[in-house]
């Protein structure tokens, strides 16, 4: 018998391995409840913000009256930015382009939401839809008007209001009369050629790029009797019109001379409806025939302008400072915090 105790001293250790190291091994594990909280919390860290949770500043309303359909339409800020920027630039033009007209049209409303301008408008509306103020169309305009473009198209202007969301044009800490045309004649004009005061950041700056712009040039043939009638003057009976008296700072014309009266070339555009103040014209027997160089009144921003720079790289804030001198880029969310706060 004696021989046999190794073994059984053996067997016993053998077993009582098996039951313990099973359980040290155990141990560790059920000291708390595994409940996969660690990888929750890690998702939590890490989760991206959703759209609701992106401060958005305060929420503001336009009033637009829609003059066609005679009536008001109430439009969140950023969406009547996009349909103003769709309505007043080709959405063809580069992103930059889009980007700066954003700015100059996010700017114009802001200003109009903190003290509005002197146009008469019917209740609850801030702006027409109209070049009195600036152009806007909806969303379901812009479908039927670009039709099979339309998703391109708004894709593109959106994306040029979304980049530059929340921020404006200021001048002091106050925002600009952030006012723009179609093209120059290479250069834009001082405010005050055609408005009456001189605005410091409105100053005429070369804008070589306009000359590519397909509205350039333009033409007008009047008669000698509706010339005369809508200028109110009288032409000699010689084949002269009248002498070019004075120019402006954008080289337009600022008075000419006709047969003794003097004329301002802001009145002459206006009265004919010609597309610019910088004009040249011949007598051609019962006719007189007027070229024009640019399109608009020529202050401020260049839209063919703003495009041709970008065209070479420019990014939109180069391109707002290029026309609106000493201004600076500026977060509008305390501006609409006081407007919201009047209400």
């Amino acid at each position: 018998m004696t021989k046999f105790k190794p073994f059984i001293v053996l067997a016993a250790l053998l077993f009582a391995v098996t039951l313990i190291v099973p359980a040290l091994l155990v141990i560790p594990f059920t000291e708390g409840k595994v409940s996969g909280k660690l990888g929750e919390e890690l998702k939590t860290e890490t989760k991206k913000e959703t759209a609701a949770e992106i401060p958005q500043g305060p929420a503001i309303e336009v009033g637009v009256y829609r003059l066609a359909q005679k009536k008001l339409e109430t439009v969140p800020l950023e969406e009547y930015i996009v349909g103003v920027v769709a309505s007043e630039m080709p959405a063809e033009f580069e992103e930059e382009a889009l980007k700066a007209q954003a700015l100059a049209a996010r700017t114009f409303i802001v200003k109009q939401l903190m003290n509005k301008d002197s146009v008469e408008l019917p209740e609850g509306a801030l702006v027409y839809d109209t070049v009195t103020h600036q152009v806007y169309k909806s969303d379901e305009e812009l479908r039927q008007q670009w039709k099979q473009d339309y998703k391109w198209k708004i894709e593109k202007v959106r994306e040029a209001v979304t980049e530059t969301k929340g921020q404006i044009l200021t001048f002091d800490g106050s925002p600009i009369t952030a006012s723009f045309f179609s093209t120059s004649n290479g250069f834009t004009e001082n405010s005050e050629a055609i408005w009456p005061n001189s605005v410091p950041y409105l100053k005429s700056v070369e804008s070589k790029w306009d000359l590519n712009s397909p509205k350039f040039n333009g033409r007008e043939v009047f008669t000698v009797q509706d010339f005369e009638r809508k200028l109110g003057v009288q032409l000699p009976n010689d084949s002269t019109i009248g002498t070019v008296t004075e120019r402006t700072a954008g080289q337009r014309v600022a008075k000419v001379d006709i047969n003794g009266k003097v004329v301002s070339g802001k009145d002459i555009r206006e009265k004919l409806g010609l597309k610019s103040t910088d004009f040249n014209w011949e007598r051609k027997g019962d006719n007189i025939i007027i070229n024009t160089q640019g399109y608009g009144h020529g202050v401020g921003m260049s839209q063919y302008g703003a495009n041709g720079m970008a065209v070479e790289g420019k990014s939109y804030k180069e391109i707002v400072a290029h026309y609106y001198k000493g201004v600076e880029i500026a977060a509008s969310d305390q501006l609409l915090t006081k407007v919201t706060a009047k209400k």
